[in-house]
């Protein structure tokens, strides 16, 4: 069995408190995408930007979610360049094309998660997009905007195009034929993003497996009313979910902090 490579030196030792806490909460996002089943092999990732806005963490190519810590995460800059590869093994390029273009774009993105789900590839594939037949789907519905498919995201050209249709305002896309895609101002608020929009997609398809004509769509009231509640200001949720999910990390043993 061929094992990782050891980080050439004590990460926690030359980073700064910000820099680390930022580490450990986006290693547990891995961890917990990997319980979950988010993953797709090694090709999906998530970034989280450090202060300052010139660079950002995302996952060493190569490793599963269940391997990532917050001492093998990679550190490049708003041109790709390697800052910090602790374990020497690279990023994905279309990782950069992705994230690189929303942390540029848009300043208030300090998380970006994306993903390719069976279920949120599937809504992605579906001409009407996402539709409020959840309350799940009321997270997000309203906030959800779209790029359609051009290629593996390998093209620096398309960053323009991911920016100008995720708008100033999205915090979720859905890439058509491709995935999803989240960001928020904490890893937290990506993450549940993610979380609300992916189960979503799950309950959408599982709708429509018994044709369009049984599927029930909410009224416009009721649709407003539950995306009012969840984005309501101060929603004890926000305080209470990400505490919750770390000790899940805890009670399996998982040392996302290593």
């Amino acid at each position: 069995m061929s094992a990782l490579p050891s980080p050439r030196e004590s990460v926690r030792e030359r980073v700064g408190r910000e820099e680390w806490q930022l580490r450990c909460d986006l290693a547990a996002a891995y961890q917990l995408a990997a319980i979950l089943r988010w993953t797709d092999l090694i090709y999906t990732h998530f970034s989280a930007r450090l202060p300052g806005g010139e660079e950002f963490l995302i996952n060493p190519y190569g490793l599963m979610f269940d391997e990532i810590t917050a001492s093998n995460l990679v550190k490049i800059d708003h041109r790709g360049r390697v800052l910090d590869d602790p374990l020497g093994v690279g990023y994905n390029e279309a990782g950069f094309v992705i994230h690189g273009c929303v942390h540029r774009a848009r300043p208030d993105a300090v998380c970006v998660l994306h993903t390719h789900t069976r279920a949120g590839v599937a809504v992605s594939a579906m001409k009407c997009g996402l539709l409020p037949i959840s309350q799940h789907a009321m997270r997000v519905q309203r906030d959800v905007t779209y790029h359609d498919y051009e290629g593996i995201a390998l093209d620096l050209d398309e960053r323009e195009r991911l920016a100008r249709d995720l708008g100033p305002t999205s915090r979720a896309m859905i890439l058509r034929n491709h995935g999803l895609l989240t960001l928020g101002r904490s890893v937290r608020e990506a993450f549940e993003l993610m979380y609300y929009l992916d189960c979503a997609c799950q309950i959408q398809v599982d709708a429509m497996a018994g044709g369009m004509a049984n599927v029930l769509l909410m009224s416009e009231e009721a649709a407003r009313t539950a995306a009012e509640q969840f984005n309501r200001p101060d929603r004890p949720s926000e305080r209470k979910d990400w505490p919750a999910l770390l000790r899940l990390l805890e009670r399996r043993g998982i040392n996302y902090r290593d």
